[in-house]
């Protein structure tokens, strides 16, 4: 069974809300630790046909923002792993999942605060 990622987002970094979200990136864990990524651009922004979209991918962990009680409810009832509250990267947050290190409410920012750098990793 392959695993698969889906991961809202916006711009660079995990969407703050996984219902506004209208862009998502797939990640496909391969044979041989490959990686294959695509980008899926919805016409409008709607939780409910993102979860089609999950549904339909065969995905099977979500790592997304905030995400209403409903959603996070539904997804996990149909077995799919959902990571919520993720704040920072995309990229980031798919590593540290990767590497089993992360948990819901992780915030993964790597921002400069007036004028002292914080890497909140």
């Amino acid at each position: 069974m392959l695993t698969k990622f889906l991961i809202p987002i916006a711009s660079d970094d995990v969407a703050p809300r996984f219902d506004l979200a209208v862009e998502v990136h797939i990640v496909t864990c391969l044979t041989g630790g490959e990686m294959e990524t695509k980008t899926v651009v919805l016409p409008q922004a709607s939780a409910e046909k993102l979860c089609h979209l999950i549904l339909t991918e065969s995905i099977t962990c979500v790592i997304c923002g905030a995400i209403e009680e409903e959603y996070f409810q539904f997804l996990s009832w149909k077995k799919i792993t959902v990571i919520d509250a993720v704040a920072g990267p995309w990229e980031k947050a798919l590593l540290h999942h990767l590497k089993g290190e992360l948990t819901s409410g992780a915030i993964l920012c790597h921002r400069t605060v007036e004028g002292c750098h914080v890497d909140c990793s």
